[in-house]
């Protein structure tokens, strides 16, 4: 398969038409550059994100789930910043052009462009170590991108689903084991919470989405808002196979494990009662697990009033990290 057939192969299967009314991709892909129409009273929104062999999936991933994910990931950083999905570009680089693998990634990446509304507007290929990279852009309305920078003391701290889930099929199947089947799709199949973002943009006052390991997310939001914060480790929503484990293994997880795409968010707390309107709209479960402080630190507390110290707070590059645990 030459380049210019792989490249045409992939626009077959991950092309999609747009929806009425979807933002107008002018020029696609043909031409040495796309030209996107942003429409009046929408600002764009830019993620970028590169998955590695070995480094941010295992080698004997299934392409198709390499194909969702790497798009999942890159809607996940759209989704945090209440973004609406428009286009993406995806630079993809293979050891060879193998026609099966690249139809079955294709699949994965377009059940989720389908699904998201998110159209193909162009990229690259190349020959070389397994590696793929996108960047996606949405639209919000002017002035109305939810950002790190805005958690207010007395804030509640929220998070969305349960954490932990990917991070122990990760560690279960790099011991030899078969995670169970809820906590590989977590791994494989993370879920945007597109829909989510859009809802929080008038209430929250910051979010990120959590992929580095909830403290090392949450530390970007306090961070930029100048702010500490206080967690309740026993409020930490887990699943059963979360709940299942020794305490000291759930909290590593849960805390640092990463790979979770959910969105940690800050609320006023005369606000929490909109909560369970959102997760009615949305299906997703959201739970308080902390507030904002001012003192600058961020505390674990135990429910026996103790601190909690964890070992790391999520995933560094360049750091001896375990291979594929990102």
């Amino acid at each position: 398969m030459s380049e210019f057939d792989l490249i045409k192969r992939l626009q077959e299967i991950i092309s999609i038409k747009p929806a009425a009314g979807h933002p107008s991709c002018v020029i696609g892909i043909g031409d040495d550059g796309a030209v996107l129409a942003v429409p009046p009273g929408r600002q764009l929104v830019v993620t970028t994100d590169t998955m590695v062999e070995a480094v941010h999936f295992r080698s004997r991933s299934a392409a198709c789930d390499l194909g969702y994910k790497a798009l999942a990931v890159n809607l996940s950083d759209l989704a945090s910043m209440g973004a609406e999905p428009a286009w993406f570009f995806l630079a993809l680089t293979l050891p060879s052009a193998d026609s099966a693998w690249l139809e079955s990634f294709a699949q994965g990446m377009a059940d989720l462009a389908g699904t998201s509304g998110i159209e193909l507007a162009g990229g690259d290929t190349t020959s070389g170590p397994l590696s793929i990279t996108i960047t996606a852009l949405g639209l919000v309305e002017t002035g109305k991108a939810l950002t790190r920078s805005g958690a207010q003391e007395g804030d509640l701290l929220v998070v969305s689903g349960t954490l932990g889930d990917a991070a122990f099929a990760l560690h279960t199947m790099n011991a030899g084991g078969t995670p169970d089947i809820a906590s590989r799709n977590a791994l494989d199949r993370p879920v945007p919470r597109l829909q989510l973002g859009r809802c929080l943009q008038e209430l929250a006052t910051s979010c990120i989405d959590v992929s580095d390991g909830l403290l090392a997310d949450l530390g970007h939001i306090l961070l930029a808002s100048g702010k500490g914060a206080e967690i309740e480790l026993e409020r930490l929503p887990g699943s059963n196979s979360m709940n299942a484990l020794e305490e000291s293994e759930r909290l590593e997880l849960q805390t640092a494990g990463g790979d979770d795409y959910e969105l940690c968010f800050t609320i006023p707390p005369q606000r929490r009662s909109e909560l369970e309107q959102i997760e009615k709209e949305t299906g997703n479960r959201l739970t308080v697990i902390g507030e904002i402080t001012a003192s600058g630190e961020l505390l674990c507390k135990t429910p026996d009033g103790g601190i909690y110290l964890p070992m790391k707070r999520g995933y560094e590059h360049f750091s001896r990290n375990e291979a594929g645990d990102k």
